[in-house]
C-alpha cells in the first residue's frame, strides 16, 4: 500500500517561518545540490530558532523531524561527543547535512571506492547521491547539532557491519522514483 501526503508537515515551532517558502512542495525529487542548499539555508536562517528546542541525551542521540513533503524530509539531529550512527546508506535516497553547531566526524564510502574520513565543523555542509554510505559521529569536546534532508522521503536506511561491507552497487529500495 502506498500512502500519499496531501499537505506539507512542518514542526510546530517552525510554522510561520521562512521554512514554508523553502520546501517547494511541488518538487517531487531533489538533487544533492538542491538538498545541500536547503540544509545550508535552514541552518543560516532558522538555526537560532531551531537551537531553542534542541535536546541532548547521554543515553541516545536525539532527533526531530522539521518538515515533510512528498519530495523531501528535513530533520535536526543532536550529537554528544562520541555518539554516532552505525555504517549505513540511505536506501537509494539522495541526502545532505549541514552542521548547525559543533563538530562531526564522518567516514564514508562510495561503492567500490576507498573508505574516506572528513571532519565537518559549524557551517560545513555536504550533499550526496544515492550511492553513498557513511558513519557519522559527534567529534570534539562540545555537543553538536546538524540539519539533514533526504529525497525521496521516508526511505529506510540499510545498515552494514562496517563500511568495508558496502556492496559494489547500492541498489534503490523498491518503490523509489527515478
Amino acid at each position: 500500500m502506498t500512502s500519499v501526503l496531501r499537505s506539507t508537515e512542518i514542526h510546530p515551532r517552525l510554522i510561520g517561518t521562512a521554512l514554508e517558502e523553502l520546501l517547494h512542495p511541488e518538487r517531487l525529487l531533489w538533487t544533492p545540490t538542491q538538498l545541500a542548499g536547503l540544509t545550508r539555508t535552514v541552518t543560516l536562517e532558522l538555526g537560532a530558532r531551531i537551537s531553542e528546542f534542541l535536546h541532548f541525551d547521554a543515553d541516545q542521540r536525539w532527533w526531530a523531524r522539521l518538515a515533510l513533503t512528498e519530495g523531501i524530509e528535513l530533520w535536526v539531529l543532536t550529537w554528544l561527543p562520541g555518539q554516532g550512527t552505525k555504517p549505513h546508506d540511505h536506501g537509494g535516497a539522495a541526502g545532505s547535512f549541514t552542521v548547525l553547531r559543533g563538530e562531526l566526524s564522518e567516514e564514508y564510502r562510495y561503492p567500490g571506492g576507498p573508505i574516506r574520513q572528513r571532519t565537518h565543523v559549524t557551517g560545513d555542509g555536504i550533499g550526496f547521491g544515492a550511492g553513498r554510505a557513511h558513519q557519522v559521529t559527534g567529534a570534539g569536546t562540545e555537543a553538536a547539532a546538524s540539519i539533514h534532508a533526504y529525497s525521496p522521503p521516508l526511505v529506510p536506511t540499510r545498515e552494514y557491519a562496517s563500511l568495508a561491507d558496502v556492496p559494489a552497487e547500492i541498489p534503490p529500495l523498491p518503490g523509489i522514483l527515478r
